[in-house]
């Protein structure tokens, strides 16, 4: 059985901006019913009060999620304990139909978003602010110019970005360096033991250039925590079944949820995690990951299982490694040894 949760919660460093935050981070897309599922406003604050309790700091939410309802609940939840919370929230996906510009990472959709978000969450300034999406229509220079101008008024701490190309990525981060303006942070992304593909660019990108990496979906939309009819199972691909059934072989191995399993894996392999509870019982089996270990042979089982191929040029130059490199480094994607954890704060120093 896993050990039980003793509320003691490490805190790893947000990238270069040297902000703390806890190791899970809380997602606020269940606080509100207004897309049909999440929680009402009184069950979110139970959750809310909850992750607070276990020793969380960092809650995450979107101008777009549960149509502007999320970031309102949030703004009374850390009402009075503001500036203990780290709050992020995002802007790009459109907030109007009717308003073609009311998305997009350009200067116009930033400022309204921005200060939209401001007003719900009750506060002036936002820890970080996430780019949610690559827009093809704005230059990045124009959104990077944007953001910096933003964090130099103090309404934004620090940056991060999400569902972006890592070439987009890395070429922006180049690009603010040299011109002295501010640079993302974090990377937010899925991952997880079914969205493997981050693996090929976007997570060896975030390492070389110092990026914390929060993982989104980390149960894939809940497959990873439910149990599944056989009937469902038939209709899935066989590699989503062979995953299911490794993660279910483990937690019944261990006594514990398939999703404390997943999340597990996850965080063995250096990220940080973005949990959804839509419940208190959810948001408790979550928190049991932090306490659970997995032996080398059963990563090693989860490892296969979900398994991505590398694709090109990854597959070309390990077919020919032995030109470029010493034998004694191990096959380009190996995954033996986790990704680096960001530094936990040592709160005795």
């Amino acid at each position: 059985m896993p050990e039980r949760y003793d509320g003691t919660m490490a805190q790893w460093v947000l990238g270069p901006s040297g902000i703390r935050v806890s190791e899970l981070c809380l997602g606020a897309m269940t606080f509100g019913t207004e897309w049909g599922f999440g929680a009402d406003e009184e069950t979110s604050r139970r959750v809310y009060s909850d992750y607070r309790a276990a020793g969380g700091n960092f809650v995450d939410t979107a101008n777009n999620y549960t149509n502007g309802a999320s970031e309102e609940m949030l703004g009374r939840f850390i009402a009075s304990e503001r500036d203990a919370v780290v709050v992020s929230t995002k802007y790009t996906f459109p907030t109007d139909p009717g308003d073609a510009n009311s998305g997009g990472s350009n200067r116009k959709s930033l400022r309204r978003n921005v200060e939209t978000s401001l007003r719900r969450l009750g506060t002036d300034y936002l820890d970080v602010l996430w780019v949610h999406a690559w827009d093809r229509c704005t230059a990045p220079e124009e959104t990077l110019r944007a953001l910096d101008d933003l964090v130099r008024s103090g309404k934004v701490l620090s940056l991060g970005i999400s569902n972006t190309p890592a070439w987009v990525i890395a070429r922006s981060d180049a690009v603010a360096e040299l011109r002295g303006w501010t640079s993302f942070s974090a990377l937010q992304l899925e991952y997880s033991l079914l969205a493997r593909t981050p693996e090929r660019e976007l997570l060896p990108m975030a390492g070389e250039l110092g990026f914390a990496v929060c993982a989104w979906s980390p149960l894939a939309r809940g497959a990873l925590a439910r149990a599944h009819s056989a009937e469902t199972m038939a209709r899935f691909p066989e590699k989503t079944r062979r995953v299911l059934n490794v993660t279910r072989e483990i937690a019944d191995e261990l006594g514990t949820s398939t999703a404390q399993v997943a999340l597990a894996w996850v965080r063995h392999h250096g990220l940080m995690i973005s949990i959804g509870a839509r419940t208190p019982d959810q948001l408790r089996d979550n928190l049991g990951a932090l306490t659970l270990r997995l032996d080398p042979a059963q990563i090693a089982r989860l490892d296969d299982a979900s398994a991505v191929p590398m694709g090109y040029p990854h597959d070309f130059l390990e077919q020919r490694r032995e030109m470029f490199v010493p034998d004694a480094l191990p096959p380009m994607g190996s995954r033996r040894e986790p990704l680096p954890a960001a530094p936990a704060v040592d709160q005795q120093a």
